[in-house]
């Protein structure tokens, strides 16, 4: 029998939260000492640590002694849990270790096993000082010696089927506006061209476009309106309820659209952002409900810039903000994007300096509201950025609202609907009073700061918003940022594919559907594969995300690497979906009636192929590809 060294493996496939694998040193680079005792080869590693190994059925057992290696100098902070799985089985998981602990020995058996998996999991208290050493680490090997894994990518296979030529209304089937403010509602609506569109019973001051679908006008009258839209071709007709509520709240439902960060960062320019337009109704997304361009860092003077486009006067005589020359006319801008029949967001910052240092609006508040408003933007991105400097060393909850607060007065006196996005990060428990302010909020840092730690960040801030939902209604949405699939920055100069496999896009999508989470598409949207689009496009499970009652799922199950979550809709149906959270290994799942409050046969409904199951009894059973999902309707 061979032994194989861990330490002779090529680990840079391995992943850890802090610093890279050290090969017969600790993570610090010194020798190997665990509870005192000193130990010659192994490797160095830090919580969070992940190496995947295809042992190929070639190798007998794993030996190795573990813990956290005596120069981490942790005072106590150190804790760790070491964890073996194979094929899928969790065959060792270690007792919380600490520093100056005794090292550990594991001997598992891996006769007949493919893959196995090494992890170093932090103990529930973050990851600082977390340093842990595999020592004298071996494989025991009688065939094929064992050779670095990966994890599972499969195939980008399209799900949803096309929609049909017949018509079809899709989107939201609530919309809120102000009383004598501009409206402006586009029926979104799948089917053979031409169609014409019709609506019964708007309310006075209200015309429809019956070639566009295009709703304008202003309401005086504060009240409820109940309305029908009407959209028909040659195949056919259709009809669908449709509720205006004119009064205090707007955003009725999750916004959904588009912005420039994540593709374009500091490079956008006007005609991306018309491009942008064009491409949504080229695309198709319009008829799907997609309604918002929003323009975000980067189209304000940047001071001190040596870049002739960015530099110019920051604001006119009057206080008022100042576009950059690569947006020479704003007002032009959203009448363009205006005239697709959709709607224009802008960006800005309550410090003095947005995030990438361009002017910001500390101290012009009502000035700059008021010059988007005369713009005609629709929507407002207000990111935190430099208005931490503005803040005492310790902030009290005050502090940390007030410059939304502010915002928010300014806005809500304008002649014009404006949502308001609040992006702080999370701080002080934003989800527990931004709905006093505005429309959403960000619930955590940005999801795509570190490009190849986008699905860790899914994972982390995605799935921590269970425990949120009670915060989130009608108008007030949770929002853990926008949708990455697709081309992407990858913030070294280059536009590349997200670097989400497959099925972490589909996980991606299903939950911040579930989650009735604003739907922002983030990626080049004038190069979408037809896989993108698919994702962004199944009217199921946009109807998921609309559904008028807004309600945030949450998880009702956590069995290993499977967890559930579950939505309830305004038609009493429940919208499900079951997440395998390993992305190395296919994982068995099962639902069962019981686990969601009902009895007797059901109707199952698959939402991403959009074709029915059939009537089950008592639970749904089915296997989930690694970091995929399933997502179901059930009546």
């Amino acid at each position: 029998m061979e032994l194989v060294p861990l330490s002779s493996m090529d680990t840079s496939s391995a992943s850890q939260e802090w610093g890279t694998p050290q090969v017969n040193r600790s993570i610090r680079e010194k020798k190997l000492s665990v509870g005192g005792q000193e130990f010659e080869g192994g490797l160095g590693t830090h919580a969070a640590f992940r190496y995947i190994v295809r042992l190929n059925k070639g190798t007998q057992k794993f030996t190795s002694w573990v813990g956290v290696d005596d120069s981490a100098d942790s005072d106590g902070k150190a804790s760790v849990q070491f964890r073996l799985v194979a094929d899928g089985e969790e065959i060792f998981i270690s007792p919380v270790m600490r520093e100056g602990d005794a090292p550990l020995k594991i001997d598992v058996d891996l006769t007949e096993k493919e893959v196995l998996v090494l992890s170093v999991l932090p103990a529930g208290d973050g990851i600082s000082f977390d340093h842990a050493n595999w020592c004298d680490a071996f494989f025991h090997v009688t065939g094929d010696k064992p050779i670095p894994g990966a994890p599972w990518r499969g195939e980008a296979t399209i799900l949803t089927p096309k929609p049909s030529a017949k018509p079809k209304i899709n989107g939201a089937k609530v919309f809120g506006v102000r009383p004598d403010n501009p409206f402006l509602f586009t029926i979104a609506a799948t089917g053979s061209r031409p169609m014409s569109f019709f609506a019964e019973q708007l309310p006075a001051g209200l015309q429809l476009d019956t070639l566009t679908g295009q709703i304008q006008g202003k309401i005086s009258t504060p009240g409820t309106y109940q309305c029908s839209l009407i959209a028909s071709n040659a195949l056919g007709v259709v009809k669908r309820p449709f509720r205006i509520e004119c009064g205090n709240q707007i955003a009725l439902t999750p916004h959904m659209g588009w912005n420039s960060w994540y593709i374009w960062e500091n490079n956008v320019t006007d005609k991306i952002i018309r491009d942008a337009a064009d491409a949504m109704v080229s695309s198709g997304m319009i008829q799907h409900g997609y309604q918002y361009i929003n323009i975000d860092d980067c189209w304000a003077i940047k001071p001190g810039s040596s870049d002739p486009t960015l530099q110019g006067t920051e604001r006119d005589e009057q206080g008022r903000i100042l576009s950059n020359n690569r947006f020479p006319d704003m007002k032009a801008l959203t009448d363009y994007i205006h005239s697709k029949g959709l709607k224009a967001g802008i960006y800005t910052s309550p410090g003095r300096l947005t995030c990438a240092g361009f002017v910001g609006s500390y101290g012009h508040e009502l000035d700059d509201v008021q010059r988007f408003a005369e713009w005609g933007f629709d929507f407002l991105k207000y990111d935190w950025c430099s208005y931490g400097k503005e803040i005492p060393s310790a902030p009290t909850l005050e502090d940390m609202q007030k410059p939304y607060w502010l915002i928010s007065k300014c806005l809500n006196i304008q002649p014009r609907d404006i949502v308001l996005n609040l992006c702080q990060y999370g701080m002080s428990n934003v989800w527990e009073w931004g709905g006093l302010f505005g429309q959403s909020w960000r619930t955590a840092g940005d999801l795509g700061l570190s490009f190849e730690k986008i699905a860790h960040q899914i994972y982390t801030d995605g799935f921590g918003l269970d425990g949120k939902q009670s915060y989130h209604k009608p108008g007030q949405y949770n929002d853990p940022d926008y949708i990455l699939i697709g081309v992407l920055s990858n913030w070294k100069g280059q536009r590349v594919p997200t670097p989400l496999t497959p099925d972490e896009q589909y996980t991606h999508v299903t939950l911040w559907s579930l989650l009735a989470a604003p739907l922002i598409f983030s990626g080049d949207i004038t190069q979408m594969d037809e896989f993108t689009l698919s994702l962004l496009t199944n009217d199921e499970m946009i109807e998921v995300n609309q559904d008028p009652l807004c309600i945030q799922a949450h998880c009702i199950k956590k069995e290993g690497d499977i967890q559930v979550w579950i939505k309830t809709l305004e038609d009493g149906s429940r919208a499900v979906g079951l997440f395998n959270m390993d992305d190395v290994f296919h994982k068995n799942a099962a639902l069962l009636w019981s686990e969601l409050g009902i009895e007797g046969e059901h109707r199952v409904r698959d939402i991403w192929r959009q074709e029915d199951i059939g009537m089950l009894k008592d639970s749904f059973t089915t296997k989930i590809n690694p970091h995929g999902c399933v997502a179901l309707r059930i009546w």
